[in-house]
């Protein structure tokens, strides 16, 4: 229930009195202007008998049932006050609830108006309330949008500026003449260019990350076999894995399993997976990419028996520029887009993916449905 104030309180039980004062003034002035037309009626009303007379029968039948006229007349007034009440009762309260909403818009974003306190707006009150918090919630999302833009900037400038900073200093050397043998300067030149190479890695996976992140991005669709697409990827790495002497295979649950995706996308979402189990599932025998069809979707889960990824690290590792080490190098390779990629292409095929690590395996699971409802095919530029 609203709760008044005490200057409000008064002004309702003076407007209260002053309504009924004027309703019952009218009454007593209606009661003498009619007894002053029967005692000493004008002149008009003496020419015009059929008026007269009725005037007489009105004021007969008053003074007969005068005790019932007057509960009408009070009835009257108290319906009448109540109403000018209840009117003024609920300006009363829209003013509070305008007051409340000047102090929300004032910055107390953190405030709401007690729906409770609010009579009969309570349903305006709850949209109000469901506004703000709307509001509040894209303001935080804008917040974050901002910082989110911030913390790109940063990373991409720190992880420029440490290979551009090798380039620089090393072809400096080169220019000044500071080396003793073609052998010392061959091997500056070497160190310039690859420190070049990973700039450019690094700006490749930012385009890539930038593109795939618009919802609008066009996706070059195809039907292709699940099974057959998972064995070339894993033939892709045969080499590296031997080297690691880490055994790649695929096993298939459902087969065929035929599947809708832009197959290049898809693609880079694999090696990105495949390339991280080996470079930074340390101790791992073997990587098992394994498929099955559930309802209308398909489920892939790229796994290695390889070191446990830390629990806090699984909440943030498809988060841009991250690594499980603390180290921001380039020795493992990678410039920490990777699974930032890879979730927001399978987030473009209107699918998900998550990780899980425990002592025994490591593994990353994606949702993908079968077909592309809805999106249209594009066609590739010439």
């Amino acid at each position: 229930m609203f709760k008044l104030k005490s200057k409000e309180l008064s002004e309702l039980i003076f407007e209260g009195v002053v309504t009924l004062t004027i309703v019952y003034l009218l009454y007593m002035g209606m009661l003498m202007i009619l007894a002053r037309l029967v005692s000493a009626p004008p002149v008009l009303l003496r020419q015009m008998p059929s008026l007269r007379s009725v005037v007489l029968i009105v004021d007969a039948f008053m003074s007969i049932y005068r005790d019932i006229f007057q509960w009408i007349a009070a009835i009257f007034a108290g319906v009448f006050t109540w109403w000018r009440l209840a009117r003024r009762y609920k300006q009363m309260q829209l003013g509070h609830i305008l007051d409340e909403l000047h102090y929300i818009a004032a910055g107390n974003f953190d405030y709401r108006i007690d729906a409770n306190n609010s009579g009969s707006y309570v349903d305006v009150v709850n949209s109000i309330n469901t506004l703000v918090e709307s509001t509040v919630e894209a303001m935080e999302e804008e917040r974050k949008i901002e910082q989110s833009k911030d913390e790109l900037i940063t990373n991409v400038s720190h992880d420029i500026r440490t290979p551009l900073t090798s380039i620089i200093g090393y072809l400096g050397l080169i220019e000044a003449g500071q080396f003793e043998t073609n052998e010392e300067a061959t091997r500056y030149i070497h160190i310039a260019y690859t420190k070049a190479l990973q700039m450019k890695v690094l700006v490749d996976d930012l385009f890539e990350y930038t593109r795939v992140r618009q919802p609008t991005t066009p996706l070059l669709l195809k039907t292709i076999n699940l099974g057959h697409f998972l064995e070339q990827v894993a033939a892709d790495y045969e080499l590296e894995s031997r080297k690691r002497n880490v055994e790649i295979e695929v096993f298939l649950k459902t087969d065929p399993l035929m599947v809708e995706v832009d197959v290049d996308k898809i693609a880079r979402v694999f090696n990105n997976l495949i390339s991280n189990a080996l470079k930074y599932g340390h101790g791992a025998t073997w990587i098992h990419i394994e498929a099955e069809k559930i309802g209308s979707e398909v489920v892939i889960a790229v796994k290695n028996n390889g070191e446990r990824i830390p629990s806090k690290a699984l909440e943030e590792v498809f988060g841009r520029f991250y690594r499980v080490e603390n180290s921001r190098s380039k020795e493992t390779g990678g410039t920490g887009l990777g699974l930032a990629i890879a979730q927001s292409i399978v987030a473009l095929h209107g699918g998900y993916i998550y990780a899980e690590s425990d002592e025994k395996e490591t593994k990353f699971v994606l949702h993908l449905p079968l077909e592309q409802k809805g999106k249209k095919e594009e066609k590739a530029n010439a």
